[in-house]
């Protein structure tokens, strides 16, 4: 399972793109307002730290079909390759991403909160459909049940993926990995949380100590380079 980061703080960005294997970056327009500031200078220096190659989701804030569909193509040409736009699952959204997979522009429909709205989605043409996890469960609904479900609908030919989204935890990323999502976007803390072990890093502090009391405080390195 492909994981990104659902974030616009740069600082956070450039942590994990240089030392996690994220393969892109999230946001949506709540991400983007809690940043503030120039918004497109934002975008830019988002772009900027992780490169061309890497994926960036950006959502339209445009309602009309006609001006989404600018919105959407400005999107695209402002920040380059692997940008793929993220339209609400609205009617509205269905008939603009079907015409931008048509255009070859890769379309990613966001606040999907049932198996219906996947299959509508992927038959519009999304690349993916972003299904909101802890959204659905707050709801006292089966929100790793819906990805298992969506997983489920895409297998039978679809090219479609799921980008699952919306965590508070990091047990939920593990839970739809193993039933099927593509790929997870995922906040710095739950990302952090992936990584964190308390005896992790109490088995590290051991190996540091055993090493100290046998060999010094030479590193093995330093011990070959003489």
């Amino acid at each position: 399972m492909k994981l990104l980061l659902d974030t616009a703080n740069l600082e956070d960005i450039k942590y994990f793109n240089t030392y996690y294997p994220i393969v892109g970056v999230t946001t949506n327009p709540s991400i983007l307002a809690h940043e503030g500031g120039d918004v497109l200078e934002l975008l830019k220096n988002i772009r900027s730290i992780i490169g061309p190659d890497k994926e960036l989701h950006v959502q339209v804030v445009e309602t009309e079909y006609d001006r989404i569909i600018e919105e959407a193509h400005a999107i695209v040409k402002f920040l380059g390759k692997n940008t793929f736009v993220k339209i609400p699952a609205t009617g509205v959204g269905l008939k603009v991403t079907s015409h931008l997979s048509d255009m070859g522009i890769g379309v990613t429909v966001t606040a999907v909160l049932s198996a219906g709205q996947a299959l509508l989605a992927a038959n519009a043409g999304a690349h993916y459909v972003a299904p909101y996890v802890s959204r659905l469960e707050n709801l006292c609904d089966d929100g790793v049940g819906v990805i298992s479900d969506i997983a489920e609908i895409l297998s039978t030919g679809y090219s479609t993926e799921i980008l699952a989204a919306s965590f508070k935890t990091a047990k939920e990323v593990l839970d739809v990995a193993l039933v099927g999502a593509h790929a997870s976007t995922i906040s710095a803390s739950v990302l952090r949380n992936l990584l964190a072990h308390t005896t992790t890093d109490t088995s590290i502090a051991g190996f540091a100590a055993d090493w100290k009391n046998a060999f010094g405080e030479h590193t093995l390195l330093e011990l070959i380079k003489g």
